[in-house]
């Protein structure tokens, strides 16, 4: 049950992004010059970095998901024996990778606020950038938090249940459909002509 609300849940969040996409293609179709301008500014071999990272953490995050299907909560060797990893270390590992591409977002918005001169009132380009890139990014921030509820949960348990796996798989839904979300955001922003 558990499953299926979440997707059902992520159904709606769907149509959340769904409208913000609509008006990143009608600010596009309506002022193309402003939006080509302004995406000028953007770094992209940065954005692709983080792009990259936030991609590669869905990897992470499913063997993470694949450790907890099989009961394997912890470790079975040292930390340096990646083959022998459990749920808690490929989930850490996807922390710090979510972390990673928030911190660069950060990073990007400083830099185009201090530099380029880019804010959330200074032109239409200006507004959907910031709310559909920060949107996601309180997203992703959630998505953090609901690792850290997965990872405490491992720790203060005497047992790894059928629950706590099924906890770890929801919140993999998540993070799947935020990497899908974004890498669709950074096609429609960054790189689309």
């Amino acid at each position: 049950m558990v499953a299926v609300g979440t997707i059902v849940w992520l159904g709606s969040e769907l149509m959340f992004f769904a409208g913000i996409f609509a008006m990143i293609f009608t600010l596009r179709s309506n002022v193309p010059d402003l939006f080509e301008q302004q995406a000028a500014l953007l770094n992209i071999p940065f954005s692709m970095t983080i792009t990259t990272v936030l991609v590669l953490s869905s990897v992470t995050c499913q063997l993470g998901v694949l450790r907890a299907e099989r009961g394997q909560v912890g470790r079975t060797g040292n930390v340096f024996q990646v083959t022998k990893w459990g749920m808690r270390e490929w989930f850490v590992l996807t922390f710090l990778m979510g972390g990673f591409f928030i911190s660069g977002q950060v990073f990007e918005y400083a830099e185009l606020i201090m530099h380029e001169g880019l804010t959330f009132s200074s032109d239409p380009f200006g507004s959907i950038f910031y709310l559909g890139t920060g949107l996601h990014g309180i997203h992703v921030t959630l998505g953090l938090f609901a690792f850290l509820i997965v990872l405490l949960r491992t720790f203060l348990a005497t047992r790894f249940t059928h629950e706590q796996a099924t906890t770890a798989i929801v919140v993999s839904y998540y993070w799947h459909f935020v990497d899908v979300v974004w890498v669709a955001l950074y096609l429609s922003i960054y790189l689309i002509n």
